[in-house]
């Protein structure tokens, strides 16, 4: 539970050293920028002209316009490795030196208008930074500005990979096939999420599973309208769409193991124009999200399966779209275990880190995780005492901007202890 966790004022900020908390003033410049400029996905120009400035100023090595707005940078160490580089735990193989490690960060923003009153207020209208993205920009930016001062302290490639579109259609699978884990080639890959479920100063990490493959589907039901008060001449879509939606969760009730998580969500059904009137079409849209990779294609054959039998039994027809939007985020177990011993030294205590952090929430960082093992994990950014712990999507989010010289550091220590 949240009251087993450290809250704000019990966060020892000494556990970051002091070249990142002095730092801490230029993250909050740029997060706060970016909050007052956030764009929608595949649109983040304005954003990606502030990546490259600062990444040009500071002398690092970048490609822009990777999937119309993504960068990607390009650190190289100067310490010469040690003889025992093969047997760190992040190794692919316990015969390869890793060369290369990845840091993954998104620059989107949300359709939503922002109801916070707060100097760095959005100032583009219907589009808000209600997921911490601006936040995730500016660590990113903050690691490379210290990997590059400090590139005596690690001996490998770091590519920090500043992604346009998580929140839709998705800008990780464009980058990827644009070829960022490429020329080098990444052998390992990390990224974080700013999360309001956790409070300040915890660290969500885990292997295997931490967020949910979804799908997605529209269904019209086609029936046959009429007079209400002769329904026997009818074929009630309404009717026909209440049925489908209820049968609906019978998938996950009766044909998912219980073992394995799953949901069914009909979040919109639109149907009939006047109340004494039957409606001939009615319309739904639905995700679907569970863990287990396995999973997949069982649940489109099964939507359609429910959907043909209970308008086959009523004498309507149907038109089915379904797409699968995102796999489930699925962390390595040694880059998993690489973040939490990283992790446990920048919080406070072990309460501190979270392993049972799991949401059925997703990310397109899961694409990555796809070509190359590594790890995405959950940094505590909520504070209640500071009114900052509206969830994510509200019109209300905001964070404690703490946690981004906490991401800075938490980053910084994966880099030093992967590339021992």
């Amino acid at each position: 539970m949240v009251s087993t966790f450290p809250n704000s004022s019990s966060v020892d900020l000494s556990r970051i050293r002091l070249s990142i908390r002095s730092l801490q003033p230029q993250l909050v410049e740029w997060r706060r920028r970016l909050h007052q400029q956030p764009e929608l996905g595949f649109q983040e120009k304005l954003t990606a002209e502030f990546v490259s400035q600062k990444l040009q100023e500071w002398g690092i090595e970048h490609k822009i316009g990777i999937a119309h707005t993504g960068i990607v940078a390009t650190i190289k160490g100067n310490k010469v490795p040690s003889t025992d580089a093969i047997n760190r735990v992040s190794l692919n193989s316990p015969l390869s030196t890793p060369q290369v490690l990845a840091i993954r960060a998104d620059m989107d923003a949300l359709p939503i208008q922002e109801l916070n009153e707060v100097p760095y207020k959005s100032q583009h209208d219907g589009v808000m930074h209600a997921c911490g993205h601006d936040g995730h920009t500016a660590i990113a930016l903050g690691t490379a500005y210290y990997l590059q001062q400090h590139r005596q302290d690690f001996s490998g490639t770091v590519k920090i990979i500043f992604q346009p579109a998580e929140e839709s259609p998705g800008g990780a699978k464009p980058m990827i096939e644009a070829g960022v884990l490429k020329n080098p080639d990444v052998d390992a890959i990390i990224g974080l999420h700013l999360w309001n479920n956790l409070p300040l100063g915890t660290v969500g990490v885990r292997a295997g599973a931490l967020m949910a493959a979804v799908e997605c589907f529209n269904c019209t039901i086609l029936g046959k309208g009429g007079h209400g008060a002769l329904p026997h001449q009818t074929v009630d879509s309404v009717v026909v769409a209440v049925q489908i939606v209820n049968a609906l969760q019978t998938i996950v009730a009766r044909n998912v193991n219980p073992i394995d998580s799953a949901v069914v969500t009909v979040g919109e059904l639109h149907a009939g124009t006047k109340r004494n009137v039957i409606a001939d079409t009615a319309r739904m849209s639905a995700t679907v999200r569970y863990f287990n990779s396995s999973l997949k294609g069982f649940f489109k054959e099964r939507v359609e399966q429910i959907i043909a039998g209970i308008c086959q039994s009523h004498g309507a027809s149907y038109h089915l779209e379904y797409w699968s939007l995102y796999p489930p985020v699925i962390n390595d177990i040694r880059i998993a275990e690489l973040v939490r011993s990283v992790a446990e030294k920048v919080v406070e205590t072990s309460m501190g880190i979270v392993p049972e952090c799991q949401t059925m929430a997703a990310e397109d960082m899961s694409f990555f995780l796809q070509e190359v093992p590594g790890c995405y994990f959950f940094l505590g950014s909520a504070n209640p005492a500071k009114d900052l712990a509206y969830p994510h999507h509200h019109p209300r989010f905001d964070f404690d901007e703490t946690a981004l010289a906490m991401g800075v550091e938490i980053f910084i220590r994966c880099v030093e202890k992967y590339f021992i």
